[in-house]
């Protein structure tokens, strides 16, 4: 079995190429893919070639972990059906060359135990989940949706990309009224239920929870002085520099600092009933489109263009 992929070759160097899947076992499934997202985060370091080493890096790879497809074969012990629309957080069945993460292709073999079955009304929507579980993460760390009550939600978001709105639209959705940062006065815009503002026309200084999605190393010391005493420094981006920070202003508020790693089963579900209760959206954030075999062009304006919030990948044709 084949498919057609997107390959990392080497940073800055984008193939469409054809390329041998694993076979799949019994507790496996096929998902013929119809969308897949461009991470500006992750990928774009993987494009650049500034990605931080840690297992599974390296190059040539297939890169994507925001793919909703349908699945085509389903094993005896997969658990799955044919012809469920699913959620693909990526896939590792091209041989030789890399799944990091692996989603970007017309077709996929992956464990039934990885794929999550979306409602049909999501389409395209549903490869947001990644990042919605994502932003989820950062603020309950996997804790139920009946413990939100008592969350200390982020009354700061900087940067206002789509992880920073689906941030805010979880807070929201949880009862907050967040501030969000955001410096390029193209994305201010699409506030829904919280305000966006230059950091220059803020004078708060009594944050008791910062969430950065800015993936700026240097941007430490200025939200640490923002934080109220025992206030939270949330760091939800991806940084490819080392961080720092001065510590007599951290001492001073008995500031924490806290990393927020990738999501989890709990937090993908806790997403799903959010939006199954119509209390969290995922409308309004993909903004641009274009068919997989302009897969190269997608990434040049995913990455360069910063009216391109969410780019996706349409895989419909010539599987």
């Amino acid at each position: 079995m084949k498919a057609t992929a997107v390959v990392i070759q080497q940073p800055e160097s984008l193939a469409i190429r054809e390329l041998e899947l694993t076979a799949p076992g019994d507790g496996d499934v096929v998902v013929a893919m119809d969308w897949s997202g461009i991470s500006t985060g992750t990928e774009r370091l993987l494009w650049t070639g500034k990605m931080p080493s840690f297992p599974g890096m390296g190059y040539p790879l297939v890169p994507g972990y925001e793919s909703v497809g349908r699945i085509i074969q389903a094993g005896a012990e997969s658990g799955r059906q044919e012809g469920e629309q699913v959620f693909v957080p990526g896939a590792a069945c091209y041989g030789e060359v890399r799944g990091l993460f692996g989603g970007a292709a017309s077709r996929v073999v992956v464990p039934g135990s990885k794929v999550v079955p979306i409602p049909e009304r999501l389409g395209e929507e549903g490869v947001l989940l990644a990042l919605a579980a994502t932003a989820y993460h950062a603020i309950f760390q996997g804790q139920a949706l009946d413990a939100l009550a008592s969350a200390r939600l982020p009354d700061l978001i900087v940067g206002h990309g789509v992880l920073g709105r689906l941030l805010a639209r979880v807070a929201v959705a949880a009862g907050a009224n967040p501030v969000v940062w955001e410096l390029d006065e193209s994305r201010s815009a699409g506030a829904d239920g919280y305000i966006v503002i230059h950091p220059d026309q803020d004078d708060r200084r009594d944050y008791h929870t910062i969430v950065d999605v800015s993936g700026d190393s240097a941007l430490l010391d200025t939200l640490i002085a923002r934080l109220a005493r025992d206030g939270e420094v949330i760091l939800a981006g991806f940084y490819s520099q080392p961080l720092s920070f001065a510590f007599p202003p951290a001492f001073m508020r008995e500031a924490r600092i806290r990393c927020a790693a990738e999501w989890r089963a709990p937090d993908l579900i806790a997403v799903k009933t959010l939006i199954d209760e119509g209390r969290l959206s995922l409308g309004g954030l993909i903004t641009h489109r274009r068919p997989a075999a302009q897969a190269e062009e997608a990434y040049r304006t995913a990455f360069g263009d910063p009216a391109c919030l969410k780019m996706v990948l349409d895989w419909r044709t010539g599987q």
